[in-house]
């Protein structure tokens, strides 16, 4: 499973660096993590990249616009993201950031910022105090920690993110993007059942696979088994009801999911018209079908009555 979630990972990130380099959004950082892709990427792939990270982007931003900042952010299997450095860029920085992936994934990624001054500089820069922390498998600072844990595990977890100061009752926002579909049903509701009971003050986001059922999305399957990714956790894919089901019945309130054509009908259509000048998309219906087939879904609990329930597109 490991091996197969790092070539995904891989290809994700190439997937992120072609579709930045042809212009559909800035991100100055990923070129440190990933070397160009060699060949074109499909248009309807970069629309689909630029729909995930504007969306996803679009309501941590309005998470950190209630809690002003006040904050903490957990990214769970988050890669290479390149999350923490945007945000330093806009001044939009939680009290910490938090980042948890397995151990080999991590020590790539600490390698990488420790080779990398562009990166390296920008933690030096928001730290305050003495106690820097950078080893092979984890980094700890004031305001950004790595962490390599295997989040099938929730007692380990949480104890190593106590040990890089995670505070419980701080607001809490989870991020997890395309992380929850290779756990088990199972394994994925501890993990949502661990948040919901640790945090009284939060909110949680998922990206992933929706409506798997269908022939399109049987497809999508056998691909994804050909590079030897199993989604585990494909059966709570089968509908929009079912993300949201997942989230209510493990102790999330207000849950929402709206398919990827939705969230692009809702970015801001200046910019939409602008990425849809960058390439010629011969196939709209493909288009149509993919971002049908991938989904986010949100939810929160708010004891402090922060209006985390009003977010939405």
């Amino acid at each position: 499973m490991l091996v197969a979630l790092f070539h995904n990972s891989v290809f994700s990130l190439l997937l992120h660096r072609f579709a930045v380099s042809v212009g559909y959004w800035k991100d100055p950082y990923i070129q440190y993590f990933v070397r160009q892709a060699k060949e074109r990427k499909a248009p309807e792939i970069n629309r689909g990249y630029y729909a995930r990270v504007h969306g996803v982007s679009y309501l941590i931003k309005a998470f950190l616009e209630k809690t002003e900042c006040n904050c903490q952010i957990v990214n769970l299997g988050a890669g290479m993201d390149t999350l923490f450095w945007r945000l330093k860029d806009e001044n939009l920085l939680p009290r910490k950031y938090f980042e948890v992936d397995f151990p080999m994934i991590v020590a790539r990624k600490i390698h990488n910022i420790k080779s990398k001054p562009p990166l390296s500089k920008p933690i030096m820069e928001s730290h305050s105090g003495d106690s820097l922390l950078i080893d092979s498998h984890s980094l700890d600072s004031s305001r950004y920690s790595i962490v390599g844990a295997d989040l099938r595990c929730s007692s380990d977890l949480e104890e190593k993110l106590k040990k890089h100061g995670l505070d419980v009752h701080l607001p809490t926002l989870l991020v997890a993007e395309c992380v929850l579909v290779y756990m088990t049903p199972q394994q994925s509701a501890n993990l949502l059942r661990w948040a919901a009971s640790t945090f009284p003050v939060a909110m949680v986001i998922n990206y992933e696979q929706v409506n798997m059922g269908d022939r399109f999305g049987q497809i999508m399957i056998e691909n994804l088994q050909r590079r030897q990714c199993n989604l585990a956790g494909v059966e709570l894919c089968s509908s929009l009801d079912s993300q949201r089901e997942r989230l209510l019945a493990n102790g999330w309130e207000d849950a929402r999911a709206i398919d990827m054509m939705k969230v692009y009908s809702f970015l801001p259509q200046a910019d939409v018209k602008r990425i849809e000048a960058l390439e010629f998309l011969d196939e709209k219906e493909l288009f149509e079908q993919l971002m049908q087939h991938y989904c986010i879904c949100w939810a929160s609990k708010d004891s402090s009555n922060l209006g985390l329930a009003n977010i939405d597109f």
